[in-house]
């Protein structure tokens, strides 16, 4: 299998596409086989400082926008200038395009379905059961369970125990606003400290649970409560990474009106924005408590699809392969609901 390319399921026409890579040799060559015999190097190339030197040669530096041509960039990246709030041309930096808002109460609608989990985020996404794996297996791992909780997440490990799980991975080109997957109550919020490993594909592959070593922030949501989805408990983890120093919170109960950071005893709606990476590539882990929730089928059926040059298909007896879906499109329904 040729490991150069990654490919994905676009969700929207079915069809199988290429991911462009960025600044792929860099990342090749930062989790390269030989730096994780160099743990000098290692700490390095996941330090806070390098994400940050990084994050302003890319995003920062004002010749970036001068070289490029941001309209070009637009462009390239297959961003619909339609969807935007503010006017393109005022995107005259690869952070503000990062950093865009969109129109996504006209172009991302919620699904008509009542009391279903959406995509966090515009993203790749793959599902998996921890009743079959205690991780999803890419070399070593995205991540191990209950090490992806954090510390203080030791009294939720066993609600999640044998449940469900989705990962959605932001490419830099995507949207980075967060939504809310699912209305609930705040049960608890806090920090994981951790690194900045990139979540490249090649990095996840070469590395052992990037996703448990990140900088992450865990939103624990109560569905059950009144005004809730009613079904159980769900983790919500967002993980930084290579030029994301920041994850930051604003839930905004209309549009992007009022931003508020995220406290317990909250009740979130579902769809609602509810924070910002702050830029690169970044990643939201979901977590569903057994037996609670059903997700799409047709994310389960494009995971197995055969032909596809995923890299996450390495080391494995059947392809692992990606879904790219929008942010507020069905991810999940309760078990008990018949789609």
């Amino acid at each position: 299998m040729n490991q150069t390319k990654h490919q994905y399921v676009d969700r929207a026409t079915g069809t199988v596409a290429e991911e462009r890579l960025i600044a792929n040799r860099l990342i090749r060559t930062l989790y390269s086989p030989k730096l994780e015999s160099a743990p000098l190097l290692s700490k390095l190339a996941s330090s806070r400082y390098l994400s940050e030197v990084l994050g302003y040669l890319n995003y920062d530096n004002a010749l970036s926008s001068r070289m490029s041509g941001m309209q070009r960039f637009l462009r390239s990246c297959g961003i619909d200038a339609n969807e935007l709030v503010d006017d393109a041309a005022t995107l005259d930096t690869p952070r503000k395009v990062f950093e865009r808002k969109i129109k996504y109460w006209q172009y991302r609608p919620l699904p008509r379905t009542e009391r279903c989990v959406v995509c966090p985020s515009d993203s790749r996404v793959m599902v998996g059961s921890l009743r079959e794996t205690s991780g999803l297996f890419i070399k070593g791992k995205f991540f191990e369970f209950p090490e992806l909780l954090g510390g203080k997440g030791s009294r939720w490990q066993k609600r999640f125990a044998e449940g469900d799980f989705a990962v959605f991975r932001l490419t830099p080109e995507k949207y980075h606003y967060t939504h809310v997957p699912v209305a609930g109550w705040v049960a608890d919020f806090y920090a994981v400290r951790g690194r900045y490993h990139s979540c490249n594909p090649n990095a996840a592959v070469q590395l052992l649970t990037p996703y448990s070593k990140n900088r992450r922030v865990v939103t624990i949501l109560d569905t059950d409560g009144e005004g809730g989805a009613e079904i159980g408990y769900v983790a919500m983890i967002e993980v930084v990474a290579l030029m994301v120093g920041l994850i930051e919170q604003r839930y905004s109960e209309e549009r992007y009106d009022h931003p508020r950071n995220i406290e317990k005893g909250m009740l979130l709606r579902t769809g609602a924005p509810k924070a910002l990476f702050r830029p690169g590539s970044s990643t939201v882990v979901l977590m569903f408590q057994r037996e609670r929730i059903r997700f799409a089928q047709d994310l389960v059926s494009n995971q197995r699809k055969t032909g596809v040059r995923s890299r996450y298909s390495v080391g494995f007896g059947q392809p692992v392969v990606e879904t790219d879906v929008k942010v507020r499109s069905l991810l999940a329904y309760p078990r008990e609901v018949q789609p």
